[in-house]
């Protein structure tokens, strides 16, 4: 049988660099060599592109340049080799990407140029699912409850006298929650703006949701889509910050992922049709995890889309399929056919 030929890229120059490589590394132990020839695409922290061996440790040292061309009639990778360029034909893209320049539509929009089939989603869900604000007007344009919240662009300040708090001040473009601050106060409103404008010129302040932080893994396109068990982040204090901890292998010092989620059986009903529903609105194909919120009276808000989640070893998208019984390599088999079934129907 002819093994696929696979480009996976990882790295980038965004802050959840280092979330992509072990992602990535994730990946290699489940992408099955029987079936897969695997080309490793690595983007250094500079943007440097490169053909490395694999995500391992040092994975840059002896790494050949090499780009995606976005000429259709190559198809696949350019590589620098001792002064001239040899071609590598590629028959997919896994885009192992998280944060910006990853999951927002630029990289979507190369494999779009270049016409190659790419797992997840594509330029324009990955654009709004990234934005926060756009998410939410689209979101609740379906009928999905979204939080109350406010836009403040690079050249605006907030009046901080028209929010009732405590409020999240985010990067309306970033992930891993990069740049979140909880603000129990005005005196604190500013500081937080300019904590998140590190990361994103556009910021969002969002009033806070009373009730549970609750995941839900989506698989699919369409009408067919697969969903894996809920989970229900435990807080034992502050707020959920996904990949800031040092050791994040080792656990969270506040935070405790719980799958199955411990609700009940019509909440978890509930969050999975609701999470359905907003993969629908929002376009996301391929895979993705929404996550929501879980409040007492038993409605569900939604919190945020991620397009291409985390797949390290403590992420909870592959933890939550494998908990409904779809191991990691089953669901990056799926997502691989996905993104040959989409190409095949948009010639």
């Amino acid at each position: 049988m002819n093994r696929l030929k696979v480009g996976v890229v990882f790295g980038g120059v965004s802050e959840e660099h280092p979330i992509s490589v072990k992602s990535a590394r994730e990946v290699a132990a489940n992408l099955d060599p029987r079936r897969y020839e695997t080309y490793w695409i690595g983007i250094t922290t500079t943007g440097a592109w490169t053909l490395c061996d694999g995500p391992a440790e040092g994975w840059e040292d002896g790494a050949r340049p090499a780009v995606l061309s976005p000429d259709r009639g190559v198809h696949g990778l350019l590589v620098l080799d001792e002064g001239r360029y040899e071609t590598i034909r590629l028959d997919v893209v896994l885009p192992v990407l998280h944060g910006k320049l990853g999951e927002d539509g630029a990289m979507q929009g190369l494999l779009e140029l270049a016409g190659l089939p790419y797992a997840g989603c594509d330029v324009q869900s990955s654009a709004v699912c990234m934005d926060k604000s756009l998410a939410y007007v689209v979101a609740a344009s379906a009928g999905i409850a979204t939080p109350r919240f406010w836009t403040v662009l690079a050249d605006e300040k907030p009046d901080g006298g028209e929010f009732g708090y405590p409020v999240f001040v985010k990067p309306a473009r970033s992930g891993s929650s990069f740049g979140v601050s909880k603000v129990t106060s005005e005196a604190d409103l500013a500081g937080a703006v300019e904590a998140a404008r590190r990361y994103d010129s556009k910021v969002v302040i969002e009033e806070a949701v009373a009730g549970s932080e609750i995941g839900c893994a989506v698989l699919g396109n369409g009408a067919d889509l697969t969903v894996g068990e809920v989970d229900h982040i435990a807080l034992s204090h502050g707020f959920f910050r996904i990949h800031q901890e040092s050791t994040p292998e080792s656990g969270s010092d506040n935070s405790t992922p719980i799958v199955p989620a411990d609700i009940p059986a019509a909440s978890r009903t509930l969050v999975q049709e609701t999470a359905k529903a907003i993969y629908r609105a929002l376009g996301c194909r391929g895979l993705a995890r929404v996550d929501l919120f879980l409040r007492d009276d038993g409605t569900v808000v939604l919190n945020e889309v991620n397009t291409f989640p985390g797949m390290t070893s403590y992420s909870r998208y592959p933890r939550m399929m494998a908990a409904a019984g779809r191991p990691l390599a089953d669901v990056l088999d799926r997502v691989v056919s996905l993104a040959l079934e989409d190409h095949a129907d948009a010639r």
